[in-house]
């Protein structure tokens, strides 16, 4: 089966010293492309850098929720110019945090208002990063606010990205309706060892509503490692096990859902840039 990771952190320090090598090896277990998104100012550096010495690697670059407050203007100047670098293929990771909560709920907002309007200048789609505590959905419901507020699936966006969706939930959680009006909105949806956690059952539906065209498939490594591979570090050859999952989920030959997983990567991230 082909295989692609739209969400690998190769520059988080677990990987420190081994990322090509790893890159590489997942290369060898049939993943063609790896999206390497940033969090901070200092990996998206390193994202860019990373992805400028392999061609099946791209960059994302953006601020992470966990880090909205801590990110200054300089900072900031710096990962716009990255944006337009062609190996970038899209703006983030960003997004909402209200499990964790590391950042205080006004900065989140403020750091996901300035990484939309990045994603709608530079024509790279946003990645969607959006936790809520278990049993509640106060993120998922604030983050398309946010987006409606901020003009996705009107015209603006429309016309910079037009058939090609303009942001995209990573690492999906949350309930069916919230995906329901995600994909109203164009977004497309990717999964994740996520899906296997407890809490989780509602990704199997989900799996199921989404487009074939709008799918997408990840690892989130270093973390979110899935059954049957080791806890330690998640990494990007083990996306293979959640494509499973996504293949009969779906009752999709998983040939023909590799094939289709590989073009829409390439669609989402490497067109228009």
């Amino acid at each position: 089966m082909r295989l692609i990771d739209s969400h690998a952190h190769l520059q988080a320090d677990r990987f420190e010293g081994e990322a090509d090598e790893v890159a590489v090896a997942a290369q060898l277990a049939s993943v063609e492309r790896i999206l390497v998104p940033g969090w901070d100012g200092a990996s998206c550096r390193a994202a860019v850098q990373l992805a400028g010495r392999h061609a099946f690697l791209d960059a994302a670059v953006g601020v992470h929720p966990h880090h909205a407050a801590e990110v200054d203007d300089h900072a900031w100047a710096e990962i716009g110019a990255l944006a337009v670098n062609p190996v970038v293929g899209a703006i983030g990771e960003t997004g909402l945090d209200y499990d964790r909560a590391l950042a205080p709920r006004e900065a989140q907002l403020a750091n996901l208002r300035r990484n939309l309007e990045l994603a709608l200048r530079v024509g790279r789609p946003a990645i969607l990063h959006c936790r809520s505590r278990l049993g509640q959905r106060d993120a998922q419901d604030e983050l398309l606010t946010e987006l409606r507020r901020a003009g996705v699936g009107e015209r603006p966006w429309r016309a910079r990205f037009g058939d090609r969706p303009p942001a995209l939930l990573h690492s999906f959680s949350g309930p069916p309706d919230y995906a329901q009006t995600a994909l109203e909105l164009g977004l497309a949806i990717s999964f994740s060892g996520l899906v296997f956690r407890p809490g989780e059952d509602a990704s199997a539906e989900v799996a199921r509503l989404v487009p074939t065209e709008r799918l997408l498939v990840e690892t989130d490594a270093p973390y979110l490692s899935p059954p049957g591979t080791p806890r330690r570090r998640n990494e990007p050859a083990h996306v293979a096990v959640t494509a499973a999952w996504l293949a009969v989920q779906r009752g999709d030959d998983p040939e023909a859902l590799g094939r289709d997983l590989v073009a829409n990567y390439d669609r989402i991230f490497r067109e228009g840039r």
